[in-house]
């Protein structure tokens, strides 16, 4: 299998055939961000016959390598893989007529593939037409897992996200439109110190007005490699305590009012928890206000500061 680097892919995607679909981030300008520094290269593309070699590969994973190969053939399209993950920061920024190849590839060695789903920016929607989104969706693509990190425009803005909270409803609204699902991911802590209650009530007000199927939190963890902890340093930007990244996760989860699963997976999060809203409200609220009281700052505080690597 071609990958490079490391390889991330959401909790809940543990089960996709993960297949590199790009290797680094078409933005990469992102202040808190290290995941791709370990590359020497900002964005690249995954060669398609790399693409389609990793698939035929992965096909003899699906079979019983016991049976005869002439009785193999006739069902070597029909492995039972469900779903694609491609691997990369943001494949869903690849020009539409490329993603809509890659699911022929992917079509082709799994016939019985039910979706292919992908990291995607918000910006990457954008640059494609409502016809082309129709499109992907008719490909197959579906439950893209989009980084919107905050509804803060001041902490967009800062961090260098490249996109404004308005343009988080419009975009989501146009996957909608065109039947492509998709799950959130947020940063607690993002707003900086004496501003996460606030930073949390406006990214309600923008996820209230939009449909992910979840909306998985992420406390931010600052590493000395990257741009954020140079402001820090230059006393441009102060980071939260622990206990406050929890009031915030506490306030946006009281203020959420759609229909949605709420997550706190990955090893940014000291203590995980996963329910559906609005039916577990207020046991992840309960499950909060533990956290905060019995466990507290100090030790939510060592386990930041012991986090080699997410």
């Amino acid at each position: 299998m071609h990958y490079t680097g490391t390889i991330w892919r959401p909790p809940y995607e543990a089960d996709s055939l993960i297949i590199e679909a790009t290797a680094g981030c078409t933005h990469h300008r992102c202040k808190f961000c290290t995941l791709y520094e370990d590359l020497p290269f900002k964005f690249r593309p995954s060669p398609m016959e790399y693409i389609e070699t990793d698939l035929l590969e992965a096909q003899t994973w699906y079979h019983d390598p016991l049976r005869k190969a002439e009785e193999r053939l006739f069902d070597i399209a029909e492995a039972s893989c469900k779903r694609v993950f491609l691997a990369g920061a943001n494949p869903f920024g690849l020009k539409a007529r490329h993603l809509r190849e890659i699911a022929g590839l992917v079509r082709k060695y799994f016939l019985g593939c039910e979706s292919i789903g992908c990291f995607s920016r918000i910006t990457d929607v954008a640059t494609k037409t409502d016809e082309e989104l129709r499109e992907l969706a008719a490909a197959g693509y579906d439950g893209l897992t989009i980084g919107v990190e905050t509804g803060d425009d001041d902490a967009l803005a800062f961090m260098g996200k490249g996109y404004e909270a308005k343009d988080i409803v419009e975009q989501c609204a146009r996957l909608d439109s065109a039947g492509i699902s998709y799950a959130f991911f947020y940063l607690v802590g993002i707003s900086g110190r004496g501003r996460g209650i606030e930073g949390a009530r406006r990214t309600a007000e923008i996820v209230n007005r939009t449909n992910p199927w979840l909306i998985g939190a992420n406390m931010l963890t600052i590493y000395k490699s990257s741009e954020l902890y140079q402001e820090i340093l230059a006393g441009n930007w102060e980071e939260e305590m622990e206990v406050e990244k929890y009031e915030e996760v506490k306030e946006l989860v009281a203020s959420l009012t759609i229909q949605t699963e709420f997550a706190m997976l990955g090893a940014s999060n000291p203590v995980m928890l996963r329910g559906a809203l609005p039916e577990h409200k207020s046991q992840i609220l309960s499950a909060l206000d533990a956290i905060i009281n019995d466990i507290g700052e100090e030790r939510l505080r060592d386990y930041r500061t012991n986090l080699r690597h997410l």
